[in-house]
């Protein structure tokens, strides 16, 4: 399939690689860019968490990072968890990729004994990870250090989208769905942009494009990256 991702530039080239592997053909069209927010962290805390990679990748050059990298780190998925290896945290546990399992392996564990947890998250975020947290009588506390800036549609996408050289475009987050829709009003080829294929990472992620009138909407089963590209893959089936 002739394909479109809008991801940050970095993480679009890692999933169009894994893609084109497949035997798509990938268009690279970020909507959004990432920037780093000088969050000001103290030292005392019992655990870190992360729910994308963009919060390791922001950490690198804080102040307080060779503090921080100390603490036990739970990430959402194998992808954030790497990230955070990279970083420089050592004790980094995975929860495979969703939030429900994140706090539970929180819940069980327990890290925030002796100190409350650290939430390193970006400026959107998806559900309430502190709120549910806190049910659970687990004290945290967010920490914004990155955010995601809406960028307009490149002329290599319109020009596509006009063409008619497009089959789909893949969403991983609710922003980039707003930001697709946004920028293709701004462009003038809204018509030619809803009528492709969209392939979402969630149900949520979909709404937006469902509100628009989309109606080729397709949902993964699990919201990870893999089986976003296997429900890409069954529909070239």
């Amino acid at each position: 399939m002739r394909l479109v991702l809008t991801r940050p530039q970095d993480d679009s080239e890692r999933s169009a690689a894994a893609l084109r592997a497949r035997g798509h053909q990938v268009l690279v069209a970020p909507l959004m860019r990432v920037e780093t927010i000088d969050a000001a962290l103290g030292p005392h805390w019992g655990a870190a968490i992360i729910t994308s990679a963009n919060a390791a990748i922001a950490l690198q050059a804080h102040k307080m990072r060779d503090a921080l990298i100390k603490l036990p780190l739970y990430a959402v998925g194998q992808r954030s968890a790497d990230a955070a290896r990279a970083a420089g945290f050592t004790d980094v546990t995975s929860a495979g990729g969703d939030l429900r399992d994140l706090l539970r392996i929180i819940s069980a564990r327990r890290p925030d004994k002796d100190a409350p947890l650290l939430y390193l998250a970006g400026e959107d975020r998806a559900g309430d990870l502190i709120g549910d947290l806190a049910v659970h009588g687990i004290a945290a506390e967010l920490a914004v250090v990155y955010r995601a800036v809406t960028a307009p549609f490149p002329p290599p996408l319109i020009a596509a989208l006009q063409e008619g050289a497009v089959d789909g475009v893949l969403h991983f987050s609710r922003r980039s769905a707003d930001s697709y829709i946004d920028g293709a009003k701004k462009a003038g080829i809204e018509a030619q942009a809803l009528s492709v294929r969209h392939f979402c990472l969630s149900t949520q992620i979909a709404e937006p494009l469902a509100a628009a009138g989309v109606a080729g909407i397709s949902v993964a089963k699990r919201p990870d990256e893999a089986a976003l590209i296997a429900l890409v893959d069954s529909a070239k089936a």
